[in-house]
């Protein structure tokens, strides 16, 4: 229909759009860098501040004035000068002078790290110099685009940085950026079949089939179609599924609804209401955001500074093991300033103890480092890089060359100026920029064209790439067209998956920096690597189990030691040095059998006990820290509220393990009611000014709490309620019942992992869930979750077998399985052919 048609009754409404179109009058510029208004010194500009700052940087680094040093600071500051960069150097400079000042750890990502300048001004912590990294490749004299400096903060602590650019540059000026989540193929085949009115299973079914992207590279529904036989299958014989998924296909890709970028935040030199639409967050309703997103923001589009405030665990992991040492030694350790060249991490990272590191952890990557035995910080960051899909088949050839099995080559004399650390062999995208450079005469104008080309594997861009490298060649060194070409086919593993070598620096210098404080601190290291992890249940029982490896014992929540989090102690140590409490610990209430009294432990924090709520965990800590520990229950029901102290909490401190020191669990709660109306006359009195409850009656200090005594809780009892109120057995695993009977030649679900697709499996462990489902046959199956206090792994049960077995695989029952792995997703699991139940 016409406007005519549509608004034949009010005729008026469209005379009235074009009037208003008429008196419109807006320009919108674009592509224009705006800069916010960095508080420059009087009588200065930007860049001579800038130029000043890098100055007092080689100072500050203990540099060197070399005539080397000067040439690339000037060269640097003389290109940031011509595109008129300085303010954002400034900017971001400042950022992370207020997070080192604020003790907030800071990386950056990215090609920045190539810069000398952003090196002397505190942004970055990598040396371009030493690493050999190209400023170009991040900012060159040809390259349009703005510098993009991605920081990287300790993600507890990144809101305060954020806040602080809102208190320098106004609230009205600062705004994190908004993003518009779309339609996947998983995503878009459950709500369809929810608005279908189709059951979730049904939904469900269909989406599982779905694999997941890889590598940055959504999945569609039409390549799962080709991927996957049985939802070819379901799609030619279902008419449900079939029009499920003819309706999904329509909304894949469409936005579904608004978010915050991960990361980016948005600075303006005007109230940012002058260049963008802003809307609070969706979700928490008090954070501006644009309604712009990233790429409209930015220098695409509306022109304005877009930083990257991303937060990383590791940072926050690093920040909190440092704090612990600290605490815990008296020792300060400068992160920054650790030896890049110790002993100890290297045989750590050669014997693959890897777990809870950054960037190194995982089978197949700690496979590699066991081959590889690192010895030096170049071959973290190679291998950083390397482990991508495509690069990664130069792993075992670089592990060769490193050890002598096969020589040192270069495909040309003239690549030894940047491969020989490699040892001839190509690790970063920037060797390939650097062979296009030295032997085909790109520039950096052009290069930067191969570059995309090349990262974003765009065809005809390649085939035009191709050409010119071939002939570039020949014509600049002298090659024959088949030495080119041969070339030209080693950066094939590359396209779409070369790793920046200033990224890999960066990122290898904190891989590096984990596995130094794992080597040399452990228990602080863990202590913090635990508490980074405490809201994910199943990545905790790993880290407990490469814990007990270590000889780290992890224990329970304990009334007198445990913190917040998890709380780091060693009996001896802490009663001498009184960390924790100022009363120091008494070493009776702190030593588990079977642990030595000079042994560093790990007790659970009080924060992370299911219905204990954080007022009555700051409580609990206000009155130990202020008048010692509590010495029995009595001691603490006479000292905490009633509004402290419900029913609630208490039965969650006490099912958790937390009172065993003062108290016997069962007997508190079989006398629950009396001892909570204990604690409200004790509370009353207190507020009478009474010396203890029943001070009228003797000359007693504090009437004496008599409970009746109850059968105490049996070691099934008090394992069944860690699992329910921390998530996970910690004193023992009911596996441990069966040790005796349970064979050798049994696998560790830890090991199962590292093993390939089709390995015949013989495993115990115990079924902590178990989901029955029916086939498109109608026939049940079985989805397991079977766990061995090593790791869990997910277990699949087909129809013939669970008619077998169906009685033996309930939840909580302990079980002998015989099976094979499978790999989906990237998930190892196991098919089932053989169950036994074991018994005592």
């Amino acid at each position: 229909k016409t406007a005519e048609e549509l608004f034949k009754d009010i005729p008026e409404a469209i005379a009235n759009t074009e009037r208003i179109a008429e008196q419109c009058n807006v320009t919108l510029e674009l592509g224009k860098f705006i800069f916010p208004n960095f508080p420059l010194e009087p009588g200065h500009t930007a860049d001579q501040m800038l130029d000043e700052l890098t100055r007092s940087g080689l100072h500050d680094r203990r540099l060197e004035a070399t005539s080397e040093l000067e040439e690339r600071r000037n060269y640097e500051l003389e290109i940031i000068k011509q595109k008129n960069y300085a303010p954002y150097f400034l900017v971001v400079a400042d950022l992370l002078r207020f997070s080192r000042e604020k003790g907030i750890y800071t990386t950056v990502r990215g090609s920045a790290a190539g810069s000398l300048v952003a090196y002397l001004c505190g942004i970055t912590n990598v040396n371009p110099i030493e690493y050999q990294l190209p400023f170009e490749r991040f900012l060159n004299p040809f390259r349009p685009s703005a510098p993009d400096i991605d920081m990287d903060f300790a993600d507890n602590r990144r809101e305060e940085v954020i806040a602080y650019a809102k208190k320098t540059y106004g609230d009205d000026k600062v705004a994190q950026i908004g993003t518009f989540g779309t339609m996947m193929a998983r995503g878009a085949v459950r709500d369809v079949a929810r608005a279908l009115g189709k059951s979730y299973e049904f939904g469900d079914q269909i989406a599982k089939l779905i694999p997941m992207g890889s590598q940055g590279f959504p999945m569609t529904i039409d390549h799962a179609l080709e991927l996957q036989p049985e939802l070819q299958h379901l799609n030619d014989t279902n008419e449900e599924v079939k029009y499920v998924l003819s309706i999904a296909k329509k909304l894949e890709g469409t936005i579904r609804h608004v978010s915050v970028h991960a990361a980016g935040v948005v600075i303006a030199p005007k109230p940012l209401t002058e260049y963008v639409p802003i809307q609070y967050d969706p979700k928490e309703n008090t954070k501006l955001i644009t309604q712009y997103d990233m790429y409209t923001v930015g220098e695409d589009g509306v022109g304005l500074t877009k930083l990257d405030f991303l937060g990383i665990r590791n940072l926050a992991i690093l920040e909190d093991a440092v704090r612990l040492v600290k605490e815990y030694r008296n020792v300060k350790i400068d992160i920054e300033a650790i030896p890049f060249d110790d002993k100890n991490t290297f045989t750590m990272l050669s014997k693959g103890e890897t777990e809870g590191l950054f960037q190194l952890n995982g089978t197949n990557m700690t496979s590699y480092l066991k081959e590889l035995k690192p010895t030096t910080i170049y071959d973290i960051n190679a291998m950083v890089a390397l482990y991508r899909p495509g690069p990664m088949n130069n792993i075992p050839e670089y592990i060769d060359r490193k050890h002598g099995k096969k020589p040192i080559t270069y495909f040309h004399p003239k690549a030894e100026t940047f491969l020989a650390k490699s040892y001839g062999i190509l690790v970063y995208q920037d060797d390939l920029l650097f062979t296009a450079l030295e032997l085909a005469g790109y520039n950096w104008e052009t290069v930067d064209k191969f570059r995309k080309a090349v990262g974003k594997k765009i065809p005809a861009e390649m085939a035009k790439q191709h050409e010119i490298f071939v002939e570039g060649c020949q014509t600049h060194s002298g090659m024959t067209k088949d030495e080119a070409e041969h070339i030209w086919n080693l950066f094939e593993p590359f396209q779409g998956y070369g790793f920046n070598k200033a990224h890999a620096a960066c990122y290898g210098r904190v891989a590096y920096q984990t596995a130094y404080m794992k080597a040399n601190f452990p228990a602080e290291y863990m202590c913090a690597v635990l508490t980074a992890e405490s809201g994910d249940i199943e990545k905790v029982a790993i880290i407990i189990a490469e814990c007990a490896r270590m000889g780290i014992p992890v224990l329970p929540p304990e009334i007198n030691t445990s913190r917040k989090d998890f709380t780091l102690i060693n009996p001896i140590r802490n009663s001498r040095q009184h960390l924790n409490t100022p009363q120091g610990l008494p070493q009776q209430s702190i030593i588990s059998n079977g642990i030595k009294k000079d042994t560093d432990q790990i007790r659970f924090g009080l924060l992370t006990i299911k219905n204990l709520g954080t007022n009555t965990v700051d409580a609990i800590l206000a009155e130990r820290d202020a008048h010692g520990l509590f010495h029995s229950l009595q001691d603490l029901l006479e000292r905490l509220p009633p509004h402290d102290i419900n029913k609630k909490s208490l039965e969650a401190l006490v099912k958790s393990g937390t009172l065993d020191e003062i108290a016997e669990r069962n007997q508190v709660l079989h006398n629950m009611d009396a001892i909570l109306e204990y604690n409200r006359e004790a509370s009353k009195a207190r507020e009478r000014n009474q010396a203890s409850l029943f001070s009228m009656m003797d000359n007693s200090s504090s009437y004496a709490l008599r409970l009746p005594e109850a059968k105490p809780a049996s070691v099934s009892e008090r394992l069944a309620w860690e699992k329910e109120l921390l998530g996970l057995y910690v004193s023992g695993h009911p596996l441990e019942a069966f040790k005796e009977k349970i064979s050798k030649a049994c696998s560790k679900i830890s090991t199962i992992k590292s093993f390939r697709p089709g390995a015949l499996v013989t495993m115990v462990g115990m079924v902590s869930t178990a989901k029955k489902i029916l086939t498109k046959k109608g026939e049940l199956m079985m989805f397991l979750r079977l766990e061995d206090g090593s790791d869990s792994i997910e277990a699949v049960v087909f129809p013939s077998v669970l008619g077998k077995y169906a009685n033996l695989l309930q939840q909580n029952s302990c079980v002998f399985i015989k099976g094979k792995t499978s790999e989906r997703d990237g998930n190892t699991s196991i098919l089932v052919d053989q169950v036994k139940r074991l018994e005592t």
